[in-house]
């Protein structure tokens, strides 16, 4: 890669990215006083190639998936000149991947290099049994889990293992592990990942079709064996959970969490025990005490905050707004799915308070992108009222408030009420609510269909949208109630003059089949998941560039 001119060398720049790119291996520059970060190399086949040659750390932000994204930070931090960057984050549609580098000139730009991981540090693998340790299982589960589907884990304790050590001593109790060990390789297909996790813990991460892996994994793993003349009958301990695979599954490291917590309860059941995880294994753990703990001050200190998930006019692709959906971007654990800490929320009693926390963060965050985007000066923003918010005191003066603040005009900040919370008093509720739209909010019926809200009430009720939940626009497919239910929602919109949303649309056939029956607009992951500000930003930016928001063609 040089070649002699005189006495001197000269390196041959063309070269050397030729080798890099060839070894998947790219070079990045950050200087972020420019706010520009720079690749050369390999930038397409390690996933980077809307980055390439140049980005700003907005859209380097943007492509890193949310649980990594702290990662990801460690990147553009500023440090002092001769300190070293490691960070090992994965993106969206690449692999995971190991960013190196060191700070130059007193702090005012970084260099280094990315590769895929693998290229770094080779899978290492249990001496005793062949398998993945468990940093090497984690580094696997993580690449596997970006991968859509349902993925299942299932961790296997060995029962009284410390018992066989003092029977049999410590190298034939190695035989045993070493022969449990093999079993479980021959069990599984080769695409299952597999470890040693711990001293006596094997684990398997797989997409199984057609099987249990909790009963494979059992039925392969507790047949006697014979060690030094002994008659070894081992039993297992089992935990299991599922995830769904994607942008939106769960790290690998909180995924085996829970599974050992489930292993945990199985011991507790007996020998031979098997169980699945639940939320209520958190409850009277010490996780579940840790998680209130954080809970507590985690509003206050901006760790909850919205995610935005697109809303799209159906008839013609234009992005008309967003959904703010909150999430938990958790210190140490990353970012936690609602589903871990509302409910924990709503037992604290801080449903208000987060209420109020994401409206004023969403409504901020909709000025600004009005004020950045003035040709998309109808966007708006939608924030669900959490159950009871209705009747907090000092809502309605709240929103005139909010509005006021951040000069955003009527209707542009939309209020989402379930019917549940209609329906528990709809005297009092029609009262509210026409004095919410009085103050400039528009309101939303969200999950209309689920309920068993009398018609009645909805023509005396101030709505100005109605939301199709998303289990009907999802089956309406292959569901013959469910088409149907779907085409009545949005006729009885028509004949109601209100705009109807439905969710869940998962591709652009689902899409079609909605704006052929009259439907206003669409959200679901079709178009996108919730995305940060900073991912909702490039969204933004390219729905207004193409002129329609971009949609899968399947899903």
């Amino acid at each position: 890669m040089s070649f002699r001119t005189g006495e001197r060398r000269i390196w041959d720049a063309t070269a050397t990215l030729e080798a890099l790119g060839a070894a998947d291996v790219a070079l990045w520059i950050w200087e972020p006083e420019t706010d520009r970060l720079r690749l050369n190399g390999a930038a397409r086949a390690l996933g980077l190639g809307p980055l390439a040659p140049e980005c700003s750390s907005a859209a380097f932000r943007a492509l890193a998936l949310p649980q990594d994204r702290a990662q990801a930070e460690e990147v553009l931090k500023p440090r002092e000149p001769g300190s070293e960057v490691v960070a090992r984050f994965r993106v969206r549609g690449g692999e995971t991947c190991l960013w190196r580098g060191v700070w130059l000139e007193e702090g005012v730009r970084a260099a280094g290099v990315v590769a895929p991981e693998t290229k770094f540090s080779a899978s290492e693998l249990c001496d005793l049994t062949g398998l993945l340790d468990r940093r090497s299982f984690l580094a696997r589960a993580r690449e596997r889990l970006a991968q859509e589907g349902t993925h299942q884990l299932v961790v296997a304790d060995l029962d009284r293992l410390r018992r066989l050590n003092e029977a049999l001593g410590h190298e034939r109790a190695d035989l045993v592990l070493a022969a449990l060990g093999s079993r479980l390789a021959a069990a599984f297909p080769a695409q299952s990942i597999l470890g040693r996790i711990g001293e006596d813990e094997f684990a398997v991460l797989c997409q199984p079709l057609g099987y249990e892996p909790s009963d494979v994994l059992r039925s392969a793993l507790e047949q006697p064996l014979r060690v030094a003349g002994f008659d070894i009958h081992p039993t297992l301990s089992i935990g299991a959970v599922s995830a769904e695979g994607g942008l939106d599954a769960p790290d690998a490291a909180e995924l085996l969490r829970r599974a050992e917590l489930a292993v945990e309860a199985a011991a507790a059941a007996g020998r031979g025990g098997a169980a699945a995880y639940g939320r209520a294994m958190e409850t009277d753990g010490l996780s579940r005490l840790a998680l209130e703990a954080d809970l507590r001050g985690a509003i206050g200190r901006g760790e909850i905050t919205p995610y935005f998930q697109p809303i799209v006019r159906l008839s013609t692709g234009a992005l008309s707004g967003f959904e703010a959906l909150a999430r938990w971007i958790h210190p140490r654990r990353g970012m936690l799915p609602p589903d871990e800490f509302l409910p924990l929320i709503e037992e604290m009693g801080l449903m208000s308070e987060l209420g109020a926390h994401m409206m004023h963060a969403a409504a901020q965050q909709l000025s600004t992108w009005r004020a950045a985007h003035p040709a998309m000066g109808n966007l708006t923003v939608s924030v669900n009222l959490s159950t009871g918010e209705i009747d907090r005191p000092g809502l309605v003066a709240d929103v005139a408030e909010t509005l006021r603040v951040n000069r955003l005009p009527r209707g542009a900040l939309k209020l989402e009420v379930t019917e549940s919370d209609i329906m528990r008093d709809p005297e009092r509720a029609a009262v509210i609510l026409k004095t919410l739209r009085d103050a400039g909010a528009g309101l939303a019926l969200d999950d209309f269909g689920t309920g068993f809200s009398s018609l009645s009430y909805l023509t005396r009720l101030p709505f100005d949208t109605l939301k199709i939940d998303r289990y009907f626009v999802r089956t309406m497919g292959n569901n013959a109630g469910s088409a149907k239910i779907v085409r009545s929602v949005v006729k009885l919109g028509q004949d109601l003059d209100l705009e109807v949303v439905a969710e869940g649309v998962e591709n652009a056939e689902m899409a079609h089949a909605l704006q052929s029956l009259g439907c206003d607009y669409g959200q679901g992951f079709g178009y996108a998941p919730a995305l940060s500000p900073q991912e909702a930003e490039v969204y933004l930016n390219e729905a207004y560039v193409d002129g329609a928001a971009p949609v899968k063609a399947r899903g």
